[in-house]
């Protein structure tokens, strides 16, 4: 275990001062002091390598995010939850495109974890009726709105000189989500389907018999209304 934190200490620090983003299984291990079938034998490859890295440096990310004390509004928590991950993305900008901007076949987990925290809060939206649209929808959208932008911040500082962009865009996903700041088209019968599924995995009123049969119903009443 240390040889294998070791390795990863120094692959971090080689990659936040690289200059291109990209660092040499060489220069890791020789900063390290191990040879390079020590590494591979570890690690699989470079890219299990890199992988194994992006999930050590978005632990520091993840972690806060995981101990973070849920405020009462939740949509107060998907904001700061957008500039925390805008702010994280400029300070670990090679950590990040690892992440978000490369296809690395060794998918750090660190992608699922912040998803599902990102989905955790959208939850909260949709049981108080606030989400016109599923949260696993709704994750994927802001996930991708958020991961667009820190990209562009990061790879084209030049095109946009004026961070004022992020929470102007993170202003517009959320209106585009939430039914409180744009009357959901086809009324209330979907928006309150949204929300009573959302809610059955917490109530123990009705047998698991009973609540797989009520989400199927509330389902096709989402999809006539075309909430989904």
């Amino acid at each position: 275990m240390f040889t294998r934190s070791t390795i990863l200490n120094r692959a971090a620090e080689l990659l936040a001062g690289s200059a291109t983003g990209d660092i040499s299984t060489r220069a890791v291990c020789e900063a390290a002091g191990v040879g390079q079938p020590v590494l591979y034998r570890i690690f699989g490859d470079k890219e299990g390598l890199l992988s194994a890295v992006v999930d050590q440096v978005w632990d520091e990310y993840l972690t806060m995010k995981r101990r973070a004390v849920a405020s009462a509004d939740p949509l107060d928590d998907l904001r700061s939850g957008w500039d925390n991950h805008t702010a994280f993305a400029l300070a670990h900008p090679h950590a990040y495109r690892l992440l978000f901007g490369t296809s690395l076949t060794t998918v750090p987990e660190a992608a699922a974890e912040a998803m599902r925290l990102l989905t955790e809060v959208l939850e909260r939206l949709a049981e108080q009726g606030r989400l016109r649209m599923p949260p696993q929808e709704a994750g994927r959208i802001v996930m991708a709105a958020n991961s667009g932008l820190a990209l562009a911040l990061i790879l084209r500082p030049q095109a946009n000189p004026d961070l004022s962009i992020s929470p102007l865009m993170r202003d517009s996903v959320i209106r585009s989500i939430l039914t409180d700041t744009e009357p959901v088209p086809s009324g209330a019968s979907g928006v309150a389907a949204i929300t009573l599924r959302a809610y059955l995995p917490h109530t123990e009123i009705f047998t698991l018999r009973e609540r797989g049969l009520l989400d199927e119903w509330l389902e096709r009443i989402q999809t006539e209304h075309d909430i989904s």
